[in-house]
């Protein structure tokens, strides 16, 4: 089987009666897919996304790049497999007009959450073409929320996009300031305080508006701007 066919085999439905099948014989401890991505979130979550490369994961495996590239077509593939598998462990509820708001919302706290474990894997998501079986239920378990919260079918579909979209750029940004404040030389520079009172010494007849609501600027405690965002994206799909 050549790469883009081995590829296009993950997206499809298990095969009951090809599973049934004589298998061919194999070395004795095979390096497996599943193995290869529980070994690559590993590896993101001791030293991050950035740090993953296919030389990388094959170290971490104790094998050659080429064993590697036998059972991952190339990063891309990874990348697929990885957020594949973050979406597999998400719970969608069974649609419910009434409470449709809530169950977006509680879909894409799940997201964040996922994300948040492995920092920078959301890095993965962006760009990235739903094809992967797991990619897909998300999407599709979304798709019904909101049709069944009577939102037209067309912005249902973008809101999809944009909502994701904004999950995985937030979850991006919150994994790049961790790894920016565990560095003491630039910890400051992300200081709520201090970051306010630089914003206070401005010119105020240069930033009238900056200096009078620093504190605005810069609120919010844990997941508040996250809330803030997501509710202000949902409820404007009320209006679709």
């Amino acid at each position: 089987m050549n790469p883009r066919e081995r590829r296009a085999a993950r997206h499809q439905p298990p095969n009951p009666e090809a599973e049934a099948g004589p298998r061919p014989r194999r070395r004795k401890a095979p390096i497996t897919v599943e193995q290869v991505v529980d070994t690559a979130l590993g590896v993101i979550v001791t030293e991050g996304y950035e740090a993953l490369t296919m030389r990388r994961l094959a170290g971490a495996l104790d094998t050659g790049p080429a064993s590697l590239y036998a059972h991952v077509v190339n990063k891309a593939d990874l990348d697929e497999l990885l957020i594949g598998r973050l979406c597999a462990e998400l719970v969608l509820p069974e649609p419910d007009p009434a409470a449709w708001r809530d169950q977006i919302r509680g879909v894409c706290t799940q997201i964040r959450d996922q994300y948040l474990k492995y920092p920078g894997i959301s890095r993965a998501a962006l760009a990235m073409a739903p094809s992967d079986l797991e990619t897909v239920r998300l999407t599709e378990g979304m798709l019904a929320v909101l049709l069944a919260g009577g939102v037209a079918p067309q912005a249902a579909a973008w809101a999809i996009d944009a909502l994701l979209l904004y999950v995985a750029a937030y979850c991006l940004e919150v994994s790049i300031a961790r790894r920016r404040s565990a560095h003491d030389d630039v910890a400051w520079v992300l200081d709520r305080d201090e970051l306010r009172r630089r914003f206070t010494a401005l010119p105020a007849e240069t930033f009238p508006h900056t200096t009078r609501h620093a504190t605005e600027l810069t609120a919010g405690e844990g997941h508040d701007r996250f809330d803030f965002t997501l509710a202000l994206m949902i409820d404007g799909l009320a209006h679709h």
